[in-house]
């Protein structure tokens, strides 16, 4: 029938607009929350990892460590000892999934033909369009997330904990951790309860974005962060 023409067309052209659309996703957005006590001075940033039972001889554990060491060396940060460590820094990630339902109009063109008795042409047919109809469609969500907490390895104290968390339909933490890694310690320290939002290039040659699948492995993202108030 031509309301089944019509309705074929209209989902091509869903499905063509929003191909369209990831492939025009640029940044990766990320949300950061920090708690902080922090005062120590740049001669003293020596740190070194701590893990928990389930962390040890972790393959995974040991590529995110990495990822996060790159970004404390930027900031002045040494990785030695745990012995002679002044910080020790431990890490908490995961993914949690969700299904998102999403109602979106669906309009159908008048299959019946008729005359037109002067009146401007409607492209949806001689009598307008119907009222529209609305599909449900169902996506995953999936929630990343990265805690970094830094705690004085000599009193064990907390001097700063912070968490960085996106989300979208990547399903891969791997994929997710670089952008994780450099949005957490984006402008480190922060202040105490600060919340922020932190805009990264995505990888023109292998990375992802909050909407679209694909990530650098890991390595941290060249560009500088963007940091929205």
């Amino acid at each position: 029938m031509k309301s089944d023409r019509w309705t074929g067309r209209f989902m091509l052209m869903l499905v063509a607009l929003t191909a369209l659309l990831s492939g025009c996703t640029s940044y990766v957005t990320t949300q950061v929350t920090a708690f902080s006590d922090w005062s120590g001075s740049d001669a003293s940033r020596t740190y070194a990892f701590t893990r928990g039972p389930a962390q040890q001889n972790s393959l995974e554990q040991q590529t995110y460590e990495v990822l996060v060491a790159n970004e404390l060396a930027v900031r002045a940060f040494r990785q030695v000892d745990a012995q002679q460590a002044h910080y020790l820094v431990g890490l908490s990630y995961g993914t949690k999934s969700q299904a998102v339902s999403v109602t979106e109009p669906v309009f159908y063109s008048s299959p019946w033909p008729g005359p037109y008795w002067g009146r401007p042409i409607d492209p949806w047919g001689p009598f307008g369009a119907f009222p529209p109809a609305y599909v449900t469609s169902t996506y995953p969500v999936f929630t990343h997330t990265l805690g970094v907490r830094i705690t004085d390895r000599a009193t064990g104290k907390e001097v700063y904990n912070v968490l960085a968390r996106n989300a979208g339909d990547e399903a891969s933490l791997v994929r997710a951790m670089p952008y994780l890694a450099r949005s957490a310690l984006a402008d480190f320290p922060l202040s105490n309860g600060a919340v922020r939002t932190v805009k990264l290039p995505v990888d023109k040659n292998a990375g992802m974005s909050n909407e679209a699948a694909g990530a650098p492995a890991p390595g941290s993202p060249v560009a500088a962060p963007t940091v929205v108030q």
